[in-house]
């Protein structure tokens, strides 16, 4: 049974600057919620109970996000405004969290090495804080969770993606063992579209055996100059059995400003209280477009 996850969340998010000077990415909303709630939220739902974060400076806010507000339930107990009371009090609640400093950015790896005595030689989930997958049935960690019961070793979840796009991501190389699951035999940080070996790229959602951080402590700095967890999958490989496992739903990256304001918009239109308003807005909007461009924001 995994009951653990790391969730890394200490980066400096420049490409948000200047909002993330003073305010985590990981922080930024999605409609009303940041984006790390919904990642603790599809950890818990997964079945984790136990939450390491990984923060930085600047990333106070998230320690205080998910930390008991009593003046605020004060206040919304004084209002009566029971259902947001709820709402506010669940975040405190939805798991066991807890914060290590990365002092330096030192790189992905670097972050997840120092969870290590946290985890205590037991499987863990890694969900990357600024990445959401939707999921039409179970969420996608719960899905790697099942591959991983069904082995026993490490799972990375795969997606596929264009040509044009492949030199973004870490690709695995391997073969099918079952359907949407293949087994690994090497891992490829972002190769050009000819050097690819496959289509399939890294989706930000992980379950490792605890041998991982062997890998991650013998490794020297990769890209960068920093500790770079794939080069440690890529040595894990060579001893120990590793799966990907294509996943069933839509991975959605806020990492930069059109895709953070995509999902916005995304999760908008599914939003109970906007979404109707929202689309009818969108609807006359794009109506009213030239074909010259955008009319200027009244």
């Amino acid at each position: 049974m995994i009951r653990k996850a790391v969730i890394p969340a200490a980066g400096y998010g420049t490409r948000f600057l200047p909002i993330t000077k003073s305010q985590p990415k990981e922080m930024i909303p999605i409609v009303d919620t940041p984006v790390i709630q919904y990642v603790v939220e599809e950890a818990v739902a997964s079945g984790i109970t136990d939450i390491l974060m990984i923060i930085g400076k600047g990333k106070r806010a998230i320690e205080e996000h998910f930390d008991r507000s009593p003046l605020l339930e004060e206040t919304l107990l004084e209002k009566g405004n029971f259902e947001m009371l709820e709402k506010i009090r669940k975040i405190s609640e939805m798991a066991n969290i807890h914060f290590v400093w990365q002092k330096e950015m030192n790189g992905l790896g670097d972050a997840i090495r120092l969870a290590r005595y946290h985890v205590n030689n037991e499987p863990f989930a890694i969900l990357l804080g600024d990445t959401l997958i939707q999921s039409d049935g179970e969420p996608v960690t719960r899905q790697l969770i099942e591959v991983y019961e069904r082995y026993r070793s490490s799972v990375v979840a795969l997606e596929e993606v264009k040509p044009e796009l492949i030199h973004r991501y870490g690709v695995i190389s391997g073969f099918p063992v079952g359907e949407r699951i293949l087994q690994a035999d090497n891992w490829i940080e972002k190769p050009s579209p000819e050097e690819a070996p496959s289509n399939l790229a890294i989706a930000s959602r992980y379950v490792f055996t605890p041998e991982i951080f062997d890998f991650l402590e013998n490794i020297l700095p990769g890209k960068n100059n920093e500790i770079q967890l794939t080069d440690a999958m890529r040595l894990m490989v060579r001893h120990f059995p590793m799966y990907g496992m294509v996943f069933r739903g839509k991975r959605y990256d806020i990492g930069n400003k059109l895709g953070f304001l995509k999902t916005n918009l995304i999760y908008g239109l599914n939003d109970p209280e906007i979404g109707t308003e929202l689309k009818q807005w969108l609807v006359s909007f794009t109506g009213t477009l030239p074909s010259t461009g955008i009319p200027p924001v009244s």
